[in-house]
């Protein structure tokens, strides 16, 4: 299991992903899950995955190769005229890798992958895309604002009554930093350290990139205060009127 989030505000769009991957309570390891393509001033891509570990790998495999050379390779990311065009492309290639696993009669499903997919490219808007294990995917908007894959039912409450288009960076990997702690300590299966990215509108260009290591202390931090402030919170609301 892992935790990614895409987070997408009026300043731009804020990544974040764990690192961990295990096939068993005695088998834990730690692989990256965010991927960056970059054109800078022309184009920049940033891409979560969650699922399968090796179809995930092998979908980034096929999206890096296919970008080399980009003159003499067909279909290319670095080629894409639209955002559109550049999450439909790895839909296709999404099918494409896990069509090709399950050819010798295996279920499809024990391939399966998600992904998050968001970035701009010159002359366009950011736009921030989840897209599905069939291929197919959706666009994020004022409704929905943020994608999750993953664990995604533990760090989802405080993202939506937290969440404002008018918040700056250091307030969107704040609101980051709680949707993952909380994750964190609820499910086994995400784990430090944490990937983050923020990419700032019309920039073209990966403003900020980072891990979060276990020991990191603004995540420490953040992590004891926010405990600290539901314990508060909990405290002051009036208990229940039950009389025995």
């Amino acid at each position: 299991m892992t935790y990614c989030v895409g987070l997408k505000f009026n300043r731009g769009i804020a990544f974040m992903s764990d690192t961990r991957t295990n096939a068993g309570v005695d088998s834990i390891s730690v692989f990256r899950k965010m991927y960056t393509w970059e054109v800078p001033g022309e184009r920049i891509f940033v891409l979560l995955s969650a699922g399968n570990l090796a179809t995930t790998q092998s979908v980034v495999s096929l999206l890096d190769e296919r970008s080399k050379a980009v003159a003499e390779r067909s279909p290319s990311l670095l080629k894409t005229p639209s955002m559109f065009q550049a999450a439909r492309m790895i839909g296709d290639t999404v099918k494409e890798v896990i069509a090709t696993s399950a050819s010798g009669g295996q279920n499809a499903d024990a391939f399966s992958a998600s992904f998050i997919f968001g970035g701009q490219i010159k002359g366009g808007e950011p736009r921030l895309f989840l897209i599905y294990p069939e291929g197919n995917f959706i666009e994020s908007g004022d409704d929905t604002p943020f994608f999750q894959i993953g664990e995604t039912k533990y760090g989802k409450p405080i993202l939506i009554r937290a969440y404002d288009a008018d918040m700056n960076f250091s307030q969107a990997a704040k609101l980051l930093a709680i949707s993952f702690d909380s994750t964190i300590r609820a499910n086994l299966s995400v784990g430090m350290p944490l990937d983050l990215l923020f990419y700032e509108r019309d920039s073209l260009m990966v403003t900020y990139k980072t891990r979060l290591e276990q020991d990191d202390p603004y995540y420490r931090e953040v992590s004891e205060g926010w405990s600290e402030a539901l314990r508060a919170a909990f405290n002051q609301l009036p208990d229940f009127p039950f009389n025995a």
